[in-house]
């Protein structure tokens, strides 16, 4: 007798062994019709996998969990893609594919480079695996039987994957059709269930397991979705990113450039200057009012120093180092330690505390140029850094003022929908488990004690403390996380910081990592792709552009670009002899928010013609009017 207990606590028993596809259909033909998978205790697992023993359990299916579900679809849509692959070029090898966010891809081992036209094909054949409708079956394989039958088919890579996997492991494939594969499983009962919802998008090369030394592969991304709403949706969102992609529009405005000189790190054009050094003044200026002083140090430091901190040991791999007259220095990838030794000169007493110190700190840490992506991922970056120094009693304060602060200046940059997320302790940690226990139930009550809501993130935190990350959601719904608050007790003592108490007694200050922006490269690729390159008038690194429509217009046109300039406006002037038309399509591609256009008319008038970015209609204002509601409308928030 099998007892399975459903999640509204009923029980349904069975004399023998029983699936979940036996259990929904004792439920009812409409469950029957619709399930998908089952969990048990928990785990899921495939619908004809037979239970064996007293579980909790309860029926998966379309209408459940968004990640389960998706995960499933995505997983078998890898399968079918292998199994497409096989049957259009039976000479090729399957190595792994798993589902991922977003979709799913697949690794294959193909002399032949894959064609737009061959992921048509893929695709096509997908569709036609689908409407066969093939069973998904697990089957239990004995270890040597399947190496040995890889082998004989030429799956070469699924015989390694198995030679490696440990020798008590249980060996499961699944089959579908004439198609077997390794896998652990779970899979939808049968292909026509994942239905038509998916899209193949796009090639790369990957190295087998991801060495460098190893074959080089061809990987087929694809996207799976429970209908073609979601797909349509996610398309959608795929045309706009792609239309805001920071490095195309970074391009067209003339903001930045990389190459490969210089991997990783950007060349800021006077435009893109404008941008970064805006966005730096204004944090400056929310710190300022904040109560932090600001700091400047050093960019290479010897590698005691980093010894001391523990970066050496765990963070060694990421930092790149430099030697000297028979030292090793290490180009700072974070500023924790130098900020350390700022607090130690001089004595310190409980009145100087907190200390809010920052920096806009210059970082370097090594990425494989493969991780590189634009302004999103680079190898030198500024962190907006700041470290307080308190006591444990002023934690809660200092979380709350922090998180307020953080909320206000994203809500400056129009982000108003902001996630935290709190990371406990890592598996590699500095700092005994008394002290983790300390510093995340110190954080935990503070953020509580701030009124902010938060999901935990188990086993993210720093190597030296737990931590709160802000996530925010820019415009097309994608997720980035910039900010971070880290509650520290580890560092300081290991640097030797100390304060003198009200019991005239030294003690060890906390210590709160935090940023708002992250890194302010990244943040301002964010903001690219967050306005599409229209940003509000105050950020714009070009307010305005005035052009002479004909050039009887130059001298006015230029008098007009002096008093704007004068007014504290960031503009220029084009005075080239093209049509007004040209003038104004090219600087509308180069996102300039404010056409001011001059001709004859205007010159005897003293008006200028007023064109908005997006806009078909312009003003006639009068120039001081025209210059006045720019500067209001030009105004940095809280100002």
């Amino acid at each position: 007798m099998v007892a399975l207990t459903l999640p509204d606590g009923s029980v349904r028993q069975f004399d023998d062994a029983a699936s979940g596809a036996d259990l929904a259909a004792d439920i009812g033909p409409g469950l029957a019709k619709a399930a998908l998978a089952v969990r048990v205790d928990g785990n899921l697992w495939d619908l004809h996998r037979p239970i064996e023993t007293d579980a909790a359990v309860s029926i998966v299916t379309i209408k459940d969990d968004d990640e389960t579900i998706l995960h499933l679809l995505r997983h078998d849509a890898a399968h079918i893609l292998a199994e497409a692959a096989k049957e259009l070029w039976p000479d090729i090898q399957v190595t792994i594919g798993p589902a991922i966010e977003n979709g799913f891809y697949y690794d294959f081992s193909r002399a032949e480079p894959f064609t737009p036209e061959d992921l048509e094909k893929m695709e096509k054949r997908m569709h036609e695996i689908v409407d066969r409708d093939e069973k998904l079956e697990r089957e239990v394989w004995d270890r040597n039987k399947a190496i040995d039958y890889f082998k004989s088919i030429g799956e070469l890579y699924k015989a390694e994957l198995i030679s490696d996997l440990p020798e008590d492991e249980v060996i499961t494939l699944y089959r579908q059709g004439e198609f077997v594969d390794l896998c652990l499983g779970p899979h939808l009962p049968s292909t026509k269930k994942l239905g038509h919802a998916f899209r193949l998008m796009k090639l790369a090369g990957a190295y087998w397991r991801g060495k460098s030394d190893n074959e080089m592969l061809q990987r087929v991304y694809g996207t799976a979705w429970r209908n073609e709403k979601e797909l349509n949706a996610y398309l959608l969102r795929i045309e706009e990113a792609e239309k805001r992609d920071h490095r195309k529009l970074g391009k067209e405005m003339d903001l930045f450039h990389f190459q490969e000189e210089a991997a990783g790190m950007a060349f800021w054009h006077p435009k893109g200057w404008t941008l970064y050094r805006s966005l730096e003044n204004y944090m400056r200026r929310r710190l300022d009012a904040a109560g932090y002083v600001e700091i400047k140090t050093p960019q290479l430091v010897d590698r005691m120093l980093w010894e001391a901190s523990g970066h050496w040991e765990k963070y060694r791999e990421n930092m790149y180092i430099s030697e000297s007259e028979d030292r090793v220095f290490a180009l700072k990838p974070m500023n924790c330690p130098c900020h350390v030794q700022v607090f130690r000169q001089g004595l310190k007493s409980y009145r100087d505390l907190p200390l809010r110190m920052a920096e806009f700190g210059s970082c370097h840490r090594y990425e494989p140029s493969g991780a590189l992506h634009g302004l999103m991922r680079v190898r030198g970056f500024v962190q907006d850094d700041a470290h307080i120094f308190c006591h444990e009693e002023q934690i809660a304060a200092e979380t709350k003022d922090f998180c307020d602060l953080l909320m206000s200046v994203y809500k400056d940059f129009g982000f108003t929908d902001v996630a935290i997320k709190f990371s406990d302790r890592p598996e590699v940690r500095a700092g005994t488990d008394e002290v983790w226990d300390q510093a995340e139930g110190a954080l935990k009550d503070a953020v509580i004690a701030a009124g902010y809501e938060f999901e935990l993130n188990p086993g993210d935190g720093a190597f030296y403390g737990p931590k709160l990350d802000f996530v925010l959601t820019d415009a097309i719904g994608r997720e980035w996380q910039c900010g971070t608050l880290q509650a520290d007790f580890v560092l300081p003592e290991r640097l030797g910081a100390s304060y003198i108490g009200e019991d005239s007694q030294k003690h060890t200050p906390v210590m709160l990592h935090r940023a708002i922006l992250g890194s302010l490269e990244r943040f301002t690729g964010i903001l690219i792709e967050e306005y599409a390159g229209k940003f509000p008038l105050w950020l714009s690194p070009q307010q305005f552009v005035v052009c002479a429509i004909v050039s009887d217009a130059d001298d006015f046109a230029s008098e007009v670009l002096a008093k704007m300039k004068a007014a504290g406006l960031r503009g220029d002037v084009d005075l080239r002899n093209e049509k007004i038309n040209l003038k104004v399509r090219e600087h509308s591609l180069a996102k300039v928010p404010v056409i001011v256009a001059v001709g004859r008319q205007e010159v005897e008038s003293g008006k200028v013609a007023v064109r908005r970015l997006g806009e078909k209609g312009q003003q006639i204002l009068d120039l001081d009017d025209a210059i006045a509601r720019l500067v209001e409308e030009a105004k940095i928030p809280g100002t």
